[in-house]
């Protein structure tokens, strides 16, 4: 019986200390919450229920004042971005006993995306969407369709400028792509899939992208907003819902986007519309150095201590760089007051100018920055070494003697084989590799980023005559 009883008074014991324990807990709590109540910037006299209300509110305005609300940019631009199909007809030829005989025509299609850029139907998208194509379909996001007129396009910077007959037309606004910053929200907009008007958003990830080394120089504004398939040729735009950019190419394992995509500049797409919209070609600005972009290597080997930017190593005589002063050894830093790291930063921008144009050049010269101004020169003439061809440029009313709208003439020769098969001095080179040739710029570029070991030249002879080479 002591047994039992003893047994009952530990247990009343241990409930009685975890009883004060708990209490001692909850007080000690109270306190807490009490001292915190204390500590908020409004007044002792204020239920604590109304405290929290007030907090949350306050919380939950902060947060959402920071996510981006893109309903109005959306309702701005989306009618302005329309759906392009190009159409394709492909013949195929069939071995025949020692020669080939037509075989059935195929139907190619393809698609992508168009920026309406005035009321009228001018209309820009990516040389890529549109190649080669017989018929090109432009779809509004209201789903009323309209044949297209190819106006023309410049295949090195991959921009063509499409015309549908229509008036009163949504369209968007050219922004300045130059004030692009790093971090920016934008949105993507364009067809991908064919699904019809997509919207995406995502930051500005980079500038002055250059995607393909020495080879070719890019510009691109890189993004993580999502571009596939289909969204070529659409609108980059900013929260201002101004167009910034026109979504090109992503990086991509399996052809869908994998977390970048780039467009290209507004700034440039803007003066290549304008170019062929006023011009019929590309307007191409030339400085006259010959250049290499720094870094920490060449830097070293140059024994300098300036690793951005870019050395100008060579200048050619009488162009706007030699009147204005510039020596082999300045290091280009800016343009009209814009940073110039890379030779993507200084070709980037040089697009967006045309001969004629001044420009402000910042070097840096024995440690010491110097500014000049420097006037653009035209790209006139050029010497095409891998053909063996000297070609300037020719005017339209030349071009229409010759029964061709776009070509270059072929001013001396140097390749036997070409002499030999009767082009001579008079020639007009009308296309590269299929490619429309418009200056000489276009056909050096052609030349320059053509990763083919074979390519084909179309010509014209003085009496009309058109004519197809290759080269091997």
């Amino acid at each position: 019986m002591k047994k039992y009883i003893s047994f009952i008074l530990i247990a009343l014991l241990s409930s009685a200390f975890t009883i004060l324990g708990l209490n001692f807990l909850h007080k000690k709590q109270a306190n807490i919450v009490k001292q915190a109540t204390i500590s908020t910037k409004y007044k002792p006299d204020q239920t604590s229920n109304a405290l929290k209300n007030v907090t949350y509110q306050s919380d939950f305005s902060t947060v959402s004042s920071k996510i981006p609300d893109f309903r109005e940019v959306i309702k701005k631009t989306k009618n302005a971005v329309v759906h392009v199909r190009n159409t394709r007809y492909v013949q195929q030829y069939q071995p025949y006993y020692f020669g080939y005989r037509e075989g059935p025509v195929y139907k190619q299609e393809g698609t992508g995306s168009g920026v309406i850029i005035s009321p009228d139907g001018y209309i820009v998208t990516n040389n890529h969407v549109i190649k080669n194509a017989n018929e090109i379909e432009v779809t509004l996001d209201n789903k009323q369709t309209y044949n297209a007129e190819l106006i023309g396009t410049d295949p090195n910077s991959d921009i063509a400028v499409l015309k549908i007959k229509a008036q009163n037309l949504p369209y968007l606004t050219f922004g300045d792509s130059d004030a692009v910053e790093l971090g920016q929200w934008v949105l993507a907009i364009g067809n991908p899939y064919n699904l019809g008007t997509t919207v995406t958003s995502g930051i500005v990830s980079a500038k002055g992208r250059d995607l393909k080394g020495n080879k070719r120089i890019d510009n691109f504004i890189q993004t993580d907003a999502v571009v596939n398939p289909g969204n070529s040729g659409g609108a980059l735009v900013n929260t201002e819902g101004q167009l910034i950019g026109i979504n090109t190419m992503i990086f991509s394992m399996n052809g869908s986007y994998i977390g970048y995509s780039f467009a290209i500049p507004s700034n440039i797409v803007r003066k290549i519309a304008d170019d062929i919209l006023e011009f019929g070609s590309i307007q191409k600005g030339v400085l006259g150095i010959k250049a290499a972009e720094l870094n920490g290597e060449i830097a070293k080997k140059l024994h300098i201590t300036q690793t951005q930017g870019v050395y100008i190593y060579d200048i050619e005589k009488n162009t706007g760089a030699d009147k204005a002063g510039l020596e082999i050894g300045d290091i280009i830093i800016k343009i009209n007051n814009i940073k110039v790291s890379s030779m993507a930063d200084l070709l980037g921008y040089l697009k967006t100018k045309r001969p004629g144009d001044e420009i402000e050049i910042t070097v840096i010269r024995k440690d010491q920055q110097q500014h000049f101004k420097v006037k653009l020169n035209k790209n006139n003439a050029a010497y095409l070494k891998s053909l063996g061809l000297s070609v300037k440029n020719i005017d339209k009313n030349i071009l229409r003697h010759y029964g061709v709208k776009n070509g270059v003439y072929i001013d001396r020769v140097n390749n036997r084989l070409l002499y030999q098969n009767g082009i001579k001095p008079g020639y007009v080179i009308t296309q590269f590799n299929d490619q429309p040739v418009y200056s000489v710029d276009d056909i050096t570029d052609m030349l320059n980023n053509s990763d083919q070991k074979a390519y084909t030249i179309a010509v014209v002879s003085p009496e009309g005559r058109v004519e197809k080479y290759i080269f091997q």
